[in-house]
């Protein structure tokens, strides 16, 4: 076999991985919101993490001992970063499925990359371009649409969804994740770092996971129902797209491979109405719209892809 013909094969995989990685993550929007009132959203969250480190720790172990210096030097900021990321975020999404749609939560996802570029702006002090802040200014106004439903009334009365809100809190705390990946870069291998998130979002979750089982959700029952969901949300969007993403970014680029990001609401809202019935509104389209018109403005007024942008497609822990 030609190393052409290997190379065209090797990105063909990295094309496919990039398409499933939305696939999976409008996955976990979808299965969340059509499974959280069987599964309290933080067990939801617990167990998908366990889940996973339980299938990445045999294979991450050997790492972590062999980095275990650089992990102690680093461990206040890993576990920042793990609290924001691992612990927060997916916590956060699945608590807003308890209240808004799968489409919503995707349409609101969709706006890391803008969200991500404002804290850099405000928090390192990133150079932003007029094109650029006004990209911004369009995808805020998109969520906005979102939110308010397309009625001005919603904001001004206050009448948004609570799961909304608490979405564009999950999305905020992934761009602190983002800007803090920056300052405080660790200097590990790609698995080793994702299993010490994984291992200490874990920890930040279980104090929280056990006050719910405790004092408010009593826990849930373990059927098939239940147990596929959670392996779903541990595999797919966890370990199977973390995996394939990377793939994708080394074979064509942080800069084409973060284009892929803006197949997730699409692969969202077709999930949706299949299997939630969730019907598109106007303000669904008008939302999209907006969003993605100021994704592509503020993330493509450069020749040269934006830093924080190349750090959304290198990030290492899977969302």
């Amino acid at each position: 076999m030609s190393s052409e013909t290997g190379f065209s094969r090797s990105a063909a995989v990295a094309y496919i991985g990039l398409v499933l990685t939305p696939l999976f993550w409008a996955g976990n929007a979808v299965v969340a919101r059509g499974t959280v009132d069987d599964i309290p959203p933080l067990a939801m969250s617990f167990w998908r993490w366990v889940i996973a480190l339980a299938v990445l720790l045999p294979i991450g172990l050997p790492g972590i001992w062999r980095h275990r210096r650089v992990i102690r030097q680093h461990l206040g900021s890993m576990l920042a970063l793990a609290t924001f990321s691992v612990g927060a975020f997916n916590s956060l999404l699945y608590i807003a499925a308890t209240t808004t749609t799968a489409t919503n939560i995707a349409l609101i996802n969709a706006t890391i990359p803008i969200f991500v570029a404002l804290l850099a702006w405000l928090l390192l002090g990133d150079r932003t371009r007029p094109v650029q802040a006004f990209g911004i200014a369009l995808a805020v106004l998109g969520i906005l649409t979102v939110v308010a439903r397309g009625d001005l009334a919603v904001l001004t009365g206050l009448q948004a969804q609570p799961g909304d809100l608490i979405m564009v809190a999950a999305v905020f705390s992934w761009g602190l994740f983002s800007v803090l990946l920056r300052r405080q870069a660790v200097p590990l291998p790609a698995l080793t770092f994702l299993t010490v998130q994984i291992l200490l979002g874990t920890l930040v979750i279980l104090p929280f996971f056990l006050a719910d089982l405790l004092f408010f959700s009593g826990g849930f029952e373990l059927t098939r129902n239940t147990a596929l969901p959670l392996l779903y949300f541990a595999l797919f969007p966890g370990i199977l797209a973390y995996a394939f993403w990377n793939h994708g970014v080394y074979r064509i680029g942080p800069a084409r491979a973060a284009i892929f990001m803006y197949l997730t609401p699409v692969f969202a809202s077709v999930l949706a109405s299949v299997f939630l019935d969730e019907s598109l509104g106007r303000y669904h389209i008008l939302g999209g719209l907006l969003i993605l018109a100021g994704l592509l403005l503020a993330t493509r007024a450069d020749r040269k892809v934006p830093d924080y942008q190349t750090d959304i497609a290198e990030h290492r822990t899977p969302r």
